[in-house]
């Protein structure tokens, strides 16, 4: 049996011994001379340093395992008493996690921030200095990994006994270097001084399949099933991160799975001089959890894709029906003891692999097993670009899964049975799961919603979109299936940890810090509003982010920038539909009149960052043009003392936690109808910055919760820019017809941005002429002048601080905390 599935937690067996004593024991003390005597234990004991050897890593090291040892002993009792109780497990299934650093959010949640830092100033060691120590965690890329984490954290703070499960990737996604302008992909060595927080199970692990062939058996009762064989094995490791609620003894469990081969290494290969051969098998199989998101714009990339997204289905859910075996017996009430939730298509294949456990290795019939599948899975949507549903070619899954290709098919057919009464031929082709036509893909969205019992989109226009625009068919077809629930993000990360100012004046308002976990009572902060003197209180608190963050992109960038200009961010993945490029486009008009000698009414610092794939090549011309204007601009004698421009490399975690807390103007300005929520928003928001945004994703509801005269609307509505696409829409007329935009394009064209490569950046203009997608032309103007309105308003300082207070008081709703009781109500049924 097991470890992880050991009934009696204070009995542990190991190799045939059994330890008869309670683990664990009285809990670790949490007072200052405690952790000071942990953390001199772990230098000396654990990094094996003295005061004169000792590194900052081995300083980080030596604290987060004395934070840690303290997590420990709630972590098992988590994990025994949710066992003993016998709760409804929640098992969120991720291709991505983006945690950030893990450190300090630890040390709150167990609230001894003044211990530890105390303790090292005993030390002579400063808190702050250690804290800058950690790596972000390379385990995820934008919103869907940062969202995971936030409801990670919320599950644990509201006691649901929930397990994130996902991939240990060696190196990321990619640490960004910006060389010459243009980004450069590097590996990002996350683990290269390895991490205090994980633990490695290596005891458990499971065998996942690939390849070889299916052959049907009969077994003595004339039964007949399906033997997969002749496959080609991994092996899935277990890695745990404890993931602690907010000072409730609760801590959950992010499980990361890892590949090594059934066979390590190839003595007779080795011996015989064939040294590369004799490791190949690990190579392969390691080559699975290398980095997030590989480039998948060859064969070799999709196999491996699909590859990483089977890997962790796969070992998940052998990891979860085991546990569920060893804690009731039999899988028949599976559904009513534990649910999955796919985020995203990316977990998808988890439908067939639950058939294939159930109906393979425990010999369920068809019928059984699809009763208990479909009880079990629940599917959230996060997007409403047809080109990003996943799908997989059907001869891919023939060769790399077919067992599980097989059973999809199967499901395929049997909805095509029962959606053949009722609905036309092109309405059933766009219900299948596997499409018509000589070279099918199977589409992974269509399999998740047939397989699950429930699927939801994350903010109300995407729900609508997503019964209206992209699956018809399907939702009046599963009448109840398709439901709302709007994003949120955890206010213990976005706005104690990263905004500690802010969140001491919250405290004393609400006279407590009740509403770190209650966030509705920011509303508190609206009896203030008027109050000049708060106002101020509240305003010197962003002017101090905005000086700190300036004192930092100097020092670790050299960008020099005036604290007391409107710092302007727009910080999320670089896509075209997300719009950084009318951004740009609105800074080239800014500069330009300013060359022409009108000077803009505020100065303004403008920020990017983000990450373009590495296959995405318009995204990477993006940010290759921010980087040339921007250093046309700062290095412009004349417009550089009203307009500067940065790009962020390798914009992570910890970095938004600089750039949040300063930003007064937050670019929310995605193609209305494209985004599916958001949730930069909403950090952005709840630090008293003042979005500027379509009427897209969940800026409607941040609009609905702030107040009209709180937010900055531009450009078209969802159902605006489908008629004006219907009606033909013609970007160069916009061009020939507006002189600013005119300047704008040409000014990109000709080579004002790229005087050694006048050429450069001409495909960027001419896509926007000769396609423009996502109508960037189409709402230029109106993006302007409320451009021109946000800088009025800014320089009426007690309006712009009042406006900025009362986002942050408005803001409750969007905790992760009223999410995850949404989810926990409305789909999983566990509160």
């Amino acid at each position: 049996m097991r470890d992880a599935c050991l009934r009696d937690a204070s009995i542990r067996h190991c190799a045939g011994m059994k330890i008869r004593e309670p683990i664990p024991g009285a809990p670790l003390p949490v007072d200052q001379p405690s952790i000071k005597q942990s953390i001199v234990h772990h230098l000396a004991h654990t990094r094996m340093r003295d005061q004169y050897r000792a590194s900052a890593s081995d300083v980080f090291h030596a604290v987060a395992r004395a934070v840690r040892d303290r997590i420990a002993d709630r972590w098992l009792g988590s994990t025994k008493s949710q066992w003993d109780d016998g709760k409804k497990r929640v098992y969120y299934l991720s291709m991505e996690y983006l945690p950030g650093r893990l450190l300090r959010d630890a040390v709150l949640n167990l609230g001894i921030e003044s211990e530890v830092r105390g303790a090292l100033t005993e030390l002579g060691l400063s808190y702050d200095d250690v804290l800058e120590t950690e790596a972000d965690p390379g385990l995820g890329n934008g919103g869907l990994g940062r969202l995971a984490s936030c409801f990670l954290d919320s599950m644990a703070t509201l006691g649901i006994a929930g397990t994130g499960y996902g991939i240990r990737y060696d190196y990321g996604m990619f640490r960004q270097a910006i060389v010459g302008g243009a980004q450069v992909e590097e590996p990002d060595t996350w683990l290269l001084h390895g991490s205090p927080w994980e633990t490695s199970r290596t005891e458990t692990t499971y065998t996942v399949r690939y390849e070889g062939r299916v052959e049907p058996r009969v077994d003595p009762t004339g039964r007949t099933f399906y033997a997969w064989v002749d496959t080609q094995d991994v092996i899935a490791e277990a890695h745990d991160i404890p993931v602690p609620g907010y000072r409730n003894g609760v801590v959950n469990t992010l499980r990361l799975w890892s590949p090594r081969p059934v066979q390590e290494f190839d003595l007779a290969l080795f011996n015989a001089g064939d040294h590369f051969g004799s490791v190949h098998k690990r190579n392969v199989a390691e080559n699975i959890s290398r980095v997030l998101y590989p480039n998948d714009s060859g064969p070799p990339g999709k196999e491996l894709r699909l590859r990483q997204e089977y890997f962790f289905v796969s070992a998940s859910l052998q990891d979860a029906v085991t546990r569920h075996l060893a804690r009731w017996g039999s899988l028949d009430d599976l559904p009513e003891k534990c649910v999955f939730q796919l985020n995203d298509t990316h977990p998808a294949l988890a439908v067939a692999e639950m058939m294939r456990l159930l109906m393979d290795e425990h010999l369920f019939t068809w019928e059984r097993a699809w009763s208990i599948t479909k009880r079990a899975f629940a599917y959230t949507n996060h997007t409403l670009m047809p080109e990003a549903l996943e799908t997989w070619p059907v001869h891919m899954l023939d060769r790399l899964l077919p067992r599980q290709l097989d059973i999809i098919r199967e499901i395929d057919r049997r909805l095509g049975i029962e959606i053949a009464q009722g609905h036309d031929e092109q309405a059933q082709a766009r219900m299948a799961i596997i499409e018509r036509g000589p070279q099918p893909n199977v589409r992974m969205a269509n399999l998740s919603i047939v397989g699950s019992f429930s699927v939801n989109g994350v903010s109300a226009l995407h729900t609508q979109l997503l019964r209206e625009r992209m699956f018809p068919e399907l939702d009046k077809f599963f009448p109840g299936k398709f439901k709302n629930e709007t994003n949120g993000v955890t206010p213990r990360r976005w706005i104690q940890q990263c905004n500690p100012e802010l969140a001491k004046l919250i405290t004393e308002v609400v006279g407590s810090d009740a509403w770190v976990t209650d966030l509705e009572k920011l509303r508190e902060l609206e009896k203030h509003a008027g109050d000049s003197a708060f106002l101020e209180r509240f305003r010197a608190i962003k002017r101090d982010n905005k000086a700190k963050l300036a004192a930092f992109l100097e020092k670790e960038h050299g960008f020099r920038c005036d604290p007391s200009s409107i710092f302007d961010i727009q910080i999320k993945r670089i896509h075209e539909y997300k719009r950084q490029l009318l951004n740009v486009l609105h800074v080239i008009h800014r500069y330009q009149r300013i060359k022409a000698g009108e000077k803009p009414e505020a100065p303004r610092t403008v920020i990017f960052g983000g990450k373009a794939a590495s296959a995405y090549d318009m995204a990477k011309r993006i940010i290759h043009l921010i980087n040339h204007v921007a250093k046309t601009i700062n290095e412009d004698p004349e417009a550089r003392e009203h307009l500067r421009v940065f790009f962020v490399p390798n914009y992570r975690v910890s970095y938004a936690e600089r750039l949040i807390p300063a930003a007064d103007l937050s670019e929310q300005i995605s193609t209305a109808g494209w985004e599916a929520s958001g949730t930069g928003n909403m950090k952005f928001a709840m630090n008293g910055a003042v979005t500027i945004g379509t009427l897209d994703g969940a800026n409607i509801e941040i609009a609905d919760a702030v107040g009209e005269d709180n937010i900055l609307i531009f450009g078209m509505t969802a159902e605006q820019v489908i008629q004006r696409v219907r009606a033909g829409y013609q970007p160069w007329q916009l061009y020939e017809s507006d002189t600013r935009l005119r300047a704008v394009i040409d000014g990109i064209s000709h080579g004002a941005f790229s005087r050694d490569e006048p050429g450069r950046f001409r495909p960027v203009a001419q896509s926007l002429l000769d396609n423009d997608r996502f109508l960037l032309l189409g709402d230029f103007a109106s993006y302007v002048e409320t451009q021109q309105r946000a800088e009025q308003l800014f320089r009426d300082v007690p309006r712009w601080t009042r406006m900025s207070l009362l986002n942050v008081a408005r803001m409750g709703r969007f905790s992760s905390d009223n999410t995850i009781r949404g989810y926990a109500k409305d789909i999983w049924g566990v509160l």
